[in-house]
């Protein structure tokens, strides 16, 4: 069974989920809320209390002011205020792409909530000797969106990253008809998320104090993707391998079960 509540945190009200009973597992995305993880939440119910939320500014969470920016460390406050609100923590805490920076920022702030904290690539663009470029291009790229050209944008999104796609496949998940929650999401990702979440400097010495509770998780297939640069440059910087996990960039949606499996292995490890 499923039971959704609404929390008040400063300056926005999150929507968020709990399922299921048993240890306590937050997964965490940035821009992706909580349908994103439904299926790998419902896989981790049968013995976990399993947590998910839409992050503020995205989907049910709305912010009191539009024009505030998204950053991880408000991000993990506020997951640190939902692991209060369902006061079953301590928490392993998933976190993938935007949402594994949060989880790294939540490491470093909210140490004493985190049980173990698995960072599946995050977007650092700081720990890379190219973040110049990076971050020029990633300017580009937000000014092509909020010009209008959604498909540009995605498309200098994916060239960023790295990501190789079949033809076609933008105009698929882009074009045409779209749900209007959905284009709103975008468009706060686009101006105020994006670019403070690659911009975040994690601090090393903190994230290095508890270094025996993160994992750097990487997806197989993202071998040579921006994100497998960047969590590998970090698991270096904290002296740790990375785990690899199934699937790409976003296995945990793409492949939930053998997500799950590998996932149900990690923290079998960890315990």
């Amino acid at each position: 069974m499923t039971t959704s509540g609404t929390l008040r945190v400063p300056d926005a009200r999150l929507h968020f989920e709990v399922r299921g009973r048993g240890p306590l597992v937050a997964l965490v995305g940035a821009p992706m809320g909580a349908a994103a993880f439904e299926p790998l939440a419902d896989l981790l119910a049968s013995d976990h209390t399993v947590l998910t939320t839409d992050p503020r500014g995205i989907g049910r969470s709305p912010v009191d002011d539009p024009e505030q920016d998204s950053t991880p460390p408000l991000r993990a406050d506020d997951l640190s205020r939902l692991i209060t609100e369902v006061d079953a923590g301590p928490a392993v805490v998933l976190g993938s792409s935007g949402g594994a920076c949060t989880a790294l920022a939540f490491a470093q702030a909210h140490p004493g909530q985190a049980r173990l904290v698995i960072a599946h690539e995050p977007p650092l663009d700081e720990l890379l000797d190219d973040r110049d470029a990076l971050y020029k291009a990633t300017d580009e790229m937000i000014a092509t969106y909020l010009s209008g050209d959604v498909m540009g944008a995605w498309r200098a999104f994916m060239a960023l990253s790295d990501i190789h796609l079949p033809d076609g496949a933008l105009e698929h998940m882009f074009g045409g008809d779209r749900d209007p929650q959905d284009v709103a999401d975008e468009r706060r990702w686009f101006e105020h998320e994006l670019r403070e979440t690659v911009h975040w400097k994690p601090d090393l010495a903190a994230l290095r104090a508890v270094a025996s509770r993160i994992v750097v998780g990487i997806g197989e297939d993202s071998a040579g993707e921006l994100c497998d640069r960047a969590s590998r440059a970090l698991a270096g910087e904290l002296g740790i391998e990375p785990t690899l996990f199934p699937g790409g960039h976003t296995g945990f949606a793409d492949a939930p079960e053998f997500f799950a499996v590998h996932l149900r292995k990690v923290l079998a490890a960890s315990s």
